[in-house]
C-alpha cells in the first residue's frame, strides 16, 4: 500500500520566547509522521494560514515519497514564486517529508545524503559586550568550551535599544533603533584591534555587518579590518545593491559570506558561479527547506564556495537538525553558526530557565561536545516535538521593533 499523505497540519510554540512554527505530516501508516522547521517569527500567523488553508488541500492524499515532484508543485501552485513567506511554508512540509523519508528507511538524513564526511561539526557562537573587557570574557568563556570560531560584536549591529530619537536626530522624528554608521565603523575597529591583543590569533574571528553600511562604507570598512585576519565579514553589502559586491571582492582579500536574506536562487547563482564570495550564509526554511538546500551546496561545492547555514535563535531545533545533517554529508562545509540549543548533558546550570523549555518542547536535540554539534543518529531529523509541552508557551502577536532601524536623521534603514 502507498504511503500517502492524510493531514498536514501547523504547530505554534515560543519557549523561549521566540515565534517557532512547526509542520507536521501525517500519513496513513499508523504512527508514521515528520516534523518540518517552517519559522518566520515575524509573520507565523501567515505562514500558519497558507500551510493549512492553501497546502494541506494540496498535499492530502498524495504520495510522501515524492519530495521533488511535491516541492515543485508547492512552488509553483500560487503562480507567483519565491519570498519568505512561501518558502517558509513549502520548508515546514518539505523537511517533514525528508523526516518522513528517513523514517521509512530507518536512517539519519545525512545517511541519504550520502553518508557523513565528518563525525561532528565545528560551530561558532556569538560574543556581545558592553566593553572591550566583557566580550574578551565571553570569548574567552566559549574558548573554554572549545569554541574555535567566534563573531564579535559591540553593542549589536552598531545601534542601542529600540526608543525614542536621539536628541541629534530632527524634532519629531520617531521612535526606533538609531544607527551612526561612522561612530559604528570606529567603534568595531578599535574593538578588534583590543580584542587580537587581548587574546590573540589563535582564535578564528567573524564580524557581521548585518547590511547596515552603504556599499562605499562597506568596502572602506571591509579594507581596514583586514589587519585583523577574519575568518568571514559577513554581509557587509545590502541585498538590494548586490552589485556592489564585485567591487568588493575587487578592493579586499577578506573573506566575504553573504545570504542571510536571500529566498531567490537569482540572488546566489552569479555571485557563487563568478566566485564573489566565500561562504554562503542562507537561512534553510526561507529558501523552502531542504530540497532547495542541498542543490544550493552542491552547486556552491562546483565553485569552492563554502557553507555557513543561518542558525540563529528565531529558527526551530528542526531546523537546525536540518543544517547540521546537510554539514556533515557536505564536502564544502564552511562553519556552522550555532544558537546555543544545547542538550541536557552540556553545563546544566546554563539550560535552567528558557533553554530547558526548549529541551521539553523538542526532545531530541542534536549534542554540543567541545566545539563540535553532533547528530544524535535516530531516523531522520532525529527530532520530536511534545505538542502537550508546546501548548504551555504559546506564540505572541505583537510588533516587532527591532527591525525599526533609523540613520541619524530619522530615514529607515535596512536592519
Amino acid at each position: 500500500m502507498a504511503t500517502l499523505i492524510t493531514d498536514v497540519k501547523v504547530i505554534l510554540t515560543a519557549p523561549e520566547g521566540i515565534n517557532l512554527v512547526v509542520v507536521k505530516v501525517e500519513t496513513n501508516q499508523p504512527g508514521l509522521h515528520g516534523l518540518g522547521c517552517a519559522t518566520f517569527a515575524y509573520r507565523h500567523l501567515v505562514v500558519q494560514c497558507l500551510v493549512e488553508e492553501y497546502l494541506k488541500p494540496l498535499l492530502v492524499g498524495r504520495d510522501v515519497g515524492a519530495i521533488e515532484e511535491l516541492w515543485q508543485l508547492m512552488h509553483q501552485n500560487a503562480y507567483w514564486r519565491h519570498g519568505p513567506i512561501e518558502n517558509s511554508a513549502i520548508s515546514g512540509v518539505d523537511m517533514a517529508l525528508w523526516d518522513i523519508k528517513g523514517k521509512m528507511a530507518g536512517m539519519p538524513l545525512y545517511q541519504l545524503f550520502g553518508g557523513k564526511v565528518r563525525e561532528g561539526v565545528p560551530v561558532y557562537r556569538h560574543a556581545d559586550g558592553r566593553d572591550l573587557a566583557e566580550l574578551c570574557d565571553n570569548i574567552q568563556k566559549y574558548q573554554a568550551q572549545g569554541i574555535t570560531h567566534i563573531r564579535c560584536q559591540n553593542g549589536g549591529y552598531g545601534g542601542g535599544g529600540f526608543g525614542a530619537a536621539p536628541s541629534t536626530a530632527p524634532k519629531g522624528a520617531p521612535e526606533g533603533i538609531y544607527l551612526d554608521s561612522r561612530a559604528y565603523m570606529r567603534d568595531t575597529l578599535k574593538l578588534f584591534e583590543g580584542i587580537r591583543a587581548k587574546v590573540g590569533f589563535g582564535i578564528q574571528l567573524c564580524h557581521d555587518v548585518h547590511e547596515r553600511l552603504s556599499p562605499i562604507d562597506a568596502i572602506r570598512f571591509a579594507c581596514e579590518m583586514e589587519k585583523f585576519d577574519l575568518f568571514f565579514l559577513e554581509d557587509a553589502i545590502p541585498l538590494e545593491e548586490g552589485k556592489w559586491i564585485r567591487q568588493l571582492r575587487e578592493k579586499t582579500n577578506i573573506p566575504l559570506a553573504q545570504g542571510e536574506l536571500f529566498t531567490n536562487p537569482y540572488e546566489w547563482k552569479t555571485l557563487i558561479a563568478e566566485q564573489l564570495i566565500d561562504f554562503i550564509r542562507v537561512h534553510l526554511s526561507q529558501i523552502g527547506g531542504i530540497t532547495p538546500g542541498r542543490k544550493l551546496q552542491l552547486f556552491a561545492e562546483q565553485y569552492g564556495v563554502r557553507t555557513a547555514w543561518h542558525g540563529p535563535g528565531d529558527m526551530s531545533p528542526l531546523g537546525h537538525a536540518a543544517n547540521i545533517h546537510i554539514d556533515l554529508a557536505a564536502r564544502n562545509f564552511g562553519v556552522q553558526e550555532w544558537s546555543g540549543i544545547e542538550p541536557p548533558n552540556f553545563v546544566i546550570q546554563e539550560l535552567k530557565g528558557p533553554h530547558g523549555a526548549l529541551l521539553d518542547v523538542f526532545p531530541g536535540l542534536p549534542e554540543f561536545r567541545d566545539g563540535y554539534v553532533y547528530a544524535n543518529d535516530k531516523p531522520g531529523l532525529g527530532i520530536e516535538i511534545d505538542e502537550a509541552q508546546a501548548r504551555k508557551y504559546p506564540c505572541e502577536k505583537t510588533v516587532t521593533t527591532w527591525t525599526q532601524t533609523r540613520l541619524v536623521d530619522g530615514t529607515l534603514q535596512t536592519p
